[in-house]
């Protein structure tokens, strides 16, 4: 289908025309990357009106039950939702499992929610390679809430900072040792960390530990702009008063210049990306790398070559051929 075609259809609000598109920017194929490029092009123009919201955390610390309910309550404010879950791949199939709707029935029943599940493809930072472009296929299509669940990550994997304009960082209480909590990384960078399962016998425990990160933070982040408090997944205790504060950030980030300033460093950093996987590509489609690949390959394996020394013999065999 034209790029054309296709970007008229999801700009209608034909969800299976949007399915598509993303599974078009996920794609590695060469023709498909084409028309990927192709139809964002098309689109550009419609893109950059939503809130861009990433939902973080270890495993197992309710992520999914969150969205649904903070999605539920958008979609009671009027609010247009598109969900992006991300599966980890398995280290041996590569296939994932993309479950995420067995835990969002209300978001996955709603015909004013888009909900995908894509696999990471084996890539660290809690995302998956067409993250970015399925986010702005999303607002295209006309989504005012894009919220993105990301593969549990651990403190140094931040790359989901590159694709949203908040971070929301849920974890738990009495989950191991507190002084995890503590360490810079992923709690440095988060705009709002949520301590989940403030009900039953475990209430008191989460908002003292939701008192604790906050003290915590406000020394790390002396600027106080973390937002820190206590939530239930299950009861939803906390839910609306997070979406009120999401709206409340989102017209601060616009009105201060802060969101352009945001996602122009973010568009940096893609670049940087991209031209990175771009080199990668170029170096195995050349034949005369590919000629020198074999030797390196088993002069490393052998110990004969430093790793360093191996991939700086490759790519100047690709740059002097290019001359």
């Amino acid at each position: 289908m034209p790029a054309a075609e296709l970007g008229e259809q999801l700009r209608a609000g034909d969800r299976r025309a949007l399915a598509r598109a993303i599974s078009l920017v996920e794609s590695t194929r060469a023709d498909h990357r084409a028309q990927a490029e192709a139809l964002l092009s098309e689109l550009l123009p419609f893109t950059g009106g939503s809130h861009r919201v990433a939902l973080t955390g270890p495993p197992g610390a309710g992520k999914s039950t969150l969205l649904d309910a903070l999605g539920a309550q958008a979609l009671l404010a009027g609010q247009r939702v598109a969900v992006l879950a991300i599966d980890p791949a398995s280290a041996i199939s590569g296939g994932s499992l993309l479950g995420d709707a067995v835990r969002m029935q209300r978001l996955a029943a709603s015909e004013h929610v888009f909900l995908r599940g894509s696999s990471n493809a084996a890539t660290l930072g809690g995302t998956a390679p067409g993250t970015r472009e399925a986010v702005l296929l999303c607002e295209a299509a006309g989504f005012e809430l894009v919220l993105v669940e990301t593969v549990g990550v651990g403190q140094a994997e931040q790359a989901v900072r590159d694709i949203c304009d908040t971070v929301l960082m849920l974890t738990l209480a009495g989950a191991g040792d507190e002084i995890q909590g503590l360490k810079r990384g992923l709690l440095e960078v988060a705009d709002a960390v949520l301590v989940n399962k403030a009900d039953g016998a475990g209430e008191p425990l989460a908002l003292a530990f939701a008192q604790e990160l906050a003290g915590a933070l406000s020394l790390l982040r002396r600027d106080g702009a973390t937002h820190v408090t206590a939530v239930s997944a299950q009861t939803e205790r906390g839910v609306p008063e997070l979406l009120s504060w999401l709206a409340a950030r989102a017209t601060t980030l616009r009105a201060s210049g802060e969101l352009m300033s945001r996602r122009q460093a973010q568009l940096e950093r893609a670049f940087s990306a991209s031209l990175s996987r771009e080199l990668l590509l170029r170096v195995a489609q050349d034949e005369r790398a590919r000629a020198l690949l074999p030797s390196l390959e088993t002069a490393v394996k052998s110990g004969d070559l430093l790793p360093t020394a191996a991939a700086r013999r490759l790519a100047d065999a690709v740059f002097e051929t290019s001359r």
